[in-house]
């Protein structure tokens, strides 16, 4: 008897979107001898393990296996664990995250709120008894200490286990210590609260009080005997955590890090490094200014190193600020129309680069990854590349077309290199530019290929990626799927091969799907960026519009049957455009979509709408719905599926319900699916398969596919 094989939507969702298996999360010892990083067993098994590569001989060898730590038993995970791996969209299981001393000698983390350490030389690895549950266990640069958080208060621990104590307990049970506030988590990117000075005798460490924080409450309906979660929600117009910094020794002796708190209430980046003194990057509330300042960790008191405005907002980057190695500030800026890295006060790149973000900084250069600026030669759609960049010029390491990232350290580079033509993503170990291992990836293969031509469509050369059904003979007009994100930090038209699979499988039941990245989608210039802001709305879909009006003319798209799907500024993007523009879209699958702009969080939508409560009418003509019901809303009424998790303490259901009341007195046809249990990254097995078949379902429906 044989077994039929598993439908595209279940092994997509039982391998965690083809990335179980794949090696990832690396470190490069200081010496370039070894390579850390994470890769669970197989392209099906979410618990990562603990590896270690030799760059001398190519070999890897384990260093840590939660199974055999926790022996066979299942993980249990705390509360903050689990909204620090929500913050991060991080949907494995086992070692999730590990840090490192500098030498890459030892490694700690976390196991089922359990600290847990591996001697990286030897190979052994070992829990050490301290009180729980732990979070974000990172021990010393020298390695003779462990730093953690547990209960809200920060905690130290020798190497050894020996003389756990807290170096700084919470006064009431809205404070923590070592850990991110929401908004720093979820839109900053900034997921750290405490940082090892490099002589390991103190540390910065991030007090949040977040009693000043409107208070929201996460129920199950479908559980009804257990207590709703509440959660310190900062929407839009309301008061954010009171977040300050302190300097606090291993003897316990704490100070604290004086700057203008009021005018720059954000904590938004920390640099601590041999190369100068600590480094903190705060911005004002508007996101319209920020300073650079350096600290005196012995007085606690800060020197302005730089300020920066902008008439819109400061885009905050990946790896910056630090210092050079020579004690020069790198930041990436938006300078003269485009994104430069700038070291010291000289920008060292031009337009012909959109600088993205700093993988490292050494004497001689400094390695970024970017895409093609407004200025380049010709158009590289979805790519990202690695460079080297110093004051003689450019040097491009990554060569094949796709997207490149690395990590590196003594003299080696790690570089991670998806492409079109190949799934998953290749990771090759170089010194001096040549290979000299490569890390094997256990990830499942998805058992197709896209059919997908990437393009620019419109005057305003909008990024476009279409695919078609892998048996489309060209005969007949398709009817047709709009499916972007659409929106800030969330680029989908990129030269790689997984990130279409969806598309793909969404193509092959019949359909010519588009994905277009039109103004406000990250890659391109700052300008291209910024023209959402106050108008986020009529921008955004107004590129969808042009993008597929634009692609009609080339490929076989029936303009009479056009649908859209998203999720997250997606769903509020496909709702958008039914409500709209209803004369274009003709039915929508709407995933947990943002409604009433005014109940998202400060540091994202102020950034883009500004306070609203100085400018209401610019929430009102961006939002969907509000205290009245729909929000210009045209005929006909064409009809949605809202999908939403009842768990989502991001953007939560009550943006779903409200546009659900909203459609309900309009007398709008539309469908609600409830997701009990689940959260904005819906990570479950069953529901991100039939997710999958139930939105096919609905638009083959909608759109009268036969």
């Amino acid at each position: 008897m044989t077994t039929e094989p598993a439908s595209f939507p279940r092994r997509h969702a039982r391998t965690q979107r083809f990335t179980l298996g794949a090696p990832r999360a690396f470190t490069v010892a200081p010496d370039g001898s070894r390579v850390a990083f994470l890769r669970s067993a197989s392209g099906t098994d979410r618990a990562h393990q603990l590896w270690i590569l030799d760059a001398t001989d190519g070999s890897e060898r384990l260093a840590a296996d939660p199974d055999a730590l926790l022996g066979g038993a299942a993980e249990e995970l705390a509360p903050e664990e689990r909204a620090r791996r929500e913050r991060s969209r991080e949907g494995g299981a086992g070692i999730v995250g590990y840090a490192t001393d500098t030498a890459l000698e030892l490694a700690s983390f976390a196991l089922s709120g359990r600290l847990f350490t591996a001697e990286l030389r030897a190979g052994t690895a070992r829990e050490l008894r301290v009180p729980g549950p732990v979070i974000d266990p990172r021990p010393a640069p020298d390695g003779r200490h462990i730093a953690y958080v547990s209960r809200g208060a920060l905690r130290l621990a020798g190497a050894e286990g020996e003389g756990d104590r807290a170096l700084a307990e919470p006064e009431s049970e809205s404070v923590t210590y070592g850990l991110a506030e929401f908004v720093a988590a979820e839109e900053m990117s900034r997921t750290r609260g405490f940082w090892w000075s490099p002589a390991s005798d103190r540390l910065l460490v991030a007090r949040v009080d977040d009693t000043p924080v409107r208070r929201w409450w996460i129920s199950d309906p479908a559980h009804p005997g257990r207590e709703p979660q509440a959660v310190a929600y900062p929407a839009a117009g309301t008061d954010n955590a009171d977040v300050r910094l302190f300097v606090i020794g291993v003897d316990g002796v704490r100070t604290e890090v004086v700057w203008d708190r009021a005018g720059y209430p954000y904590l938004a980046r920390v640099h601590w490094s041999a190369a100068g003194a600590p480094l903190i990057l705060v911005q004002a509330r508007d996101q319209r200014g920020q300073l650079y300042l350096a600290v005196d960790p012995d007085s606690g008191a800060t020197r302005m190193v730089h300020a920066e405005e902008d008439p819109h907002w400061l885009e905050l980057f990946p790896g910056v600020p630090c210092w050079s190695p020579s004690g020069q500030l790198v930041r990436i800026a938006d300078e003269g129309g485009a994104r430069v890295l700038a070291v010291g006060e000289r920008p060292l790149t031009g337009p012909q680069l959109h600088v993205r973000a700093v993988l490292d900084v050494s004497d001689s250069d400094v390695l970024v990854a970017a895409s093609a600026g407004e200025a380049a030669a010709g158009p590289e759609i979805g790519e990202v590349h690695v460079y080297r960049v110093n004051e003689l010029g450019v040097e491009r390491v990554s060569q094949e077309p796709g997207v490149h990232s690395a990590v590196r350290a003594g003299g080696v580079t790690v570089l991670v290199s998806s492409v079109p033509d190949l799934p998953g993503a290749r990771v090759q170990v170089l010194r001096d530019g040549k290979r000299i291992a490569t890390v094997a990836s256990h990830a499942e293969h998805p058992g197709m290929s896209p059919r997908v031509t990437l393009t620019q469509g419109g005057p305003r050369r909008i990024p476009c990626a279409v695919l078609l059904p892998r048996d489309y003979s060209g005969d007949t007009p398709l009817p047709v799927l709009m499916d972007p994100y659409g929106g800030p930090h969330g680029q989908r038209v990129v030269a790689a091969h997984n990130p279409h699979l969806t598309s793909q499988w969404f193509a092959d039941q019949g359909f010519a799907v588009v994905v277009a990245d039109g103004r406000g989608t990250p890659g391109r210039s700052p300008a291209w960026e910024k023209a959402v802001k106050d108008e986020l709305a009529a921008v955004v879909l107004q590129d969808q519009v042009d993008a597929l009006h634009a692609l009609a003319g080339d490929f076989p798209l029936d303009l009479s049957r056009v649908a859209i799907r998203g999720w997250s500024f997606g769903g509020y993007l496909a709702a958008l455009a039914v409500l709209r523009r209803p004369d274009v879209f003709h039915a929508a699958v709407v995933g947990a979509p943002v409604t009433d702009l005014r109940l998202y969080d400060t540091h994202y939508q102020e950034r883009y709408l500004g306070h609203p409560g100085e400018q209401p009418e610019v929430y009102r003509r961006n939002s969907l719905i509000d205290d009245a019901g729909l929000v210009d809303a045209a005929e006909p009424a064409r009809p949605m599926m809202i999908v939403h998790g009842l768990a989502d303490d991001n953007v939560v259901v009550a943006h779903s319900l409200r546009l659900s009341s909203a459609l309900l007195a309009a007398g709008r046809p539309h469908e609600v699916l409830p997701l009990s249990g689940v959260t904005h990254m819906t990570p479950q097995e069953t529901v991100a398969e039939n997710l999958l078949l139930l939105q096919r379902d609905f638009l083959r429906r909608a759109l009268h596919q036969g």
